[in-house]
């Protein structure tokens, strides 16, 4: 597992590197612009969840803005974790409809970079990046939630590789994904974090069955996935044997520390602004400037993140702490709507509405707080 420390320092970035990030952002607001106002998407939040169009994935890795931090060769384009953040921000910003490629280009494919074979690699890689391989996460059970290490989906060896069986919840998009990442224990011990493995399994594969999970919303985002007896290659394990929870331990820094933890309710944050805008009183005017004050921080942060990572870091810790505040934030900006909007413009279908249909997540996905206190404190005092 790779050695978490500090945030490193790094050289301030260049000139080029400014032009080159107003580009990124140029080219991303007008595609998001374009499409918006074409009516191919009305921006919501939690788009990266909630707002699933393969057609605007495609056009993304069409242009390169899938897997984009990768070698050129798995069909990536050897960007930096900051051009990513970059454009990642904004369409986060725009409410755009990423949900079919995120989880994939967030965290498994870095996993796979980081852990993988060349072959499962080559495999693998230049799909996610063309949009053509979509990915759901098998980690939560329905007694394993946060607590990843209390996983009891069991996989176990037969020659042509391990037959898996077992129960998976919460599972998003899974009846779009073409792959799954799953997270199983081969082997039962008296300490849960031993014993687990990573898997990459095909979701055609006989043996899975996917039931919708209907939220409170109406929506069908999530599922239960029910593996009986699903036959996985042994090529389809990810890193070693057995080390599964160090892997997974360092894979949710990548989910953590993203900016979809701090800009998941920004289309909210536009209409805070446009009332503004329109007049406000001087108590609005205050509560929304330090929500405006806290997303700066947390954009640092997050920015920090993305450099950690740019020098072969795994920066458990800091991504932790970015999800934590982040969860805080994104609650308090539905509080301050609350008051300041005053009940207008506040229906189901609202910014307002979406985003507090969503809130109950915001706490529970990455993470539930207790946990990410615990490996806030496991990490410091590793430190």
């Amino acid at each position: 597992m790779t050695t978490v420390q500090a945030t490193p320092q790094t050289e301030p970035p260049t000139h080029g590197d400014h032009e080159r990030h107003r580009s990124l952002r140029d080219e991303v607001r007008l595609l998001t612009d374009t499409w918006r106002d074409a009516g191919r998407y009305v921006p919501r939040s939690d788009s990266w969840l909630r707002s699933f169009d393969l057609d605007f994935s495609k056009e993304l890795a069409a242009r390169g803005f899938i897997g984009m931090t990768w070698p050129e060769r798995f069909g990536g384009r050897s960007a930096s974790n900051l051009d990513r953040l970059v454009v990642t921000e904004e369409l986060l910003r725009a409410g755009a409809p990423v949900a079919a490629h995120w989880i994939a280009d967030r965290q498994i494919g870095p996993a796979i970079l980081r852990h993988g074979t060349p072959e499962l690699q080559q495999e693998i890689l230049p799909g996610i990046a063309a949009a053509d391989y979509l990915f759901c996460l098998g980690m939560s059970e329905p007694e394993a939630g946060s607590d990843l290490a209390a996983v009891q989906t069991f996989a176990r060896p037969v020659d042509a590789g391990w037959l898996v069986t077992g129960r998976k919840v919460w599972t998003s998009i899974a009846q779009h994904a073409t792959h799954a990442y799953l997270l199983a224990r081969t082997e039962r011990g008296e300490r849960k974090y031993d014993g687990l493995t990573e898997f990459i399994v095909d979701m055609d594969s006989d043996g899975i069955t996917v039931s919708p999970i209907v939220d409170m919303a109406g929506e069908h985002h999530f599922n239960e996935v029910v593996f009986e007896d699903v036959l996985v290659p042994a090529r389809r394990v990810l890193g070693q044997v057995g080390n599964g929870w160090q892997q997974v331990v360092e894979q949710l820094s990548f989910e953590r520390g993203g900016p979809e933890r701090v800009l998941s309710t920004y289309p909210l944050i536009t209409a805070l602004l446009d009332r503004l805008r329109g007049g406000a009183d001087e108590r609005s005017t205050q509560a929304v400037g330090e929500l405006a004050a806290r997303l700066a921080v947390l954009r640092r942060m997050s920015k920090d993140v993305a450099l950690a990572l740019d020098v072969g870091h795994a920066p458990v810790q800091e991504a932790a702490v970015l999800k934590l505040l982040g969860n805080e934030f994104e609650r308090d900006v539905i509080e301050v709507a609350r008051d300041v909007l005053g009940g207008e413009d506040c229906g189901p279908d609202s910014a307002f509405g979406q985003a507090l249909l969503a809130s109950p997540g915001f706490s529970l996905r990455g993470g539930a707080s207790d946990v990410l206190l615990s490996v806030i404190a496991k990490q410091e005092r590793r430190r």
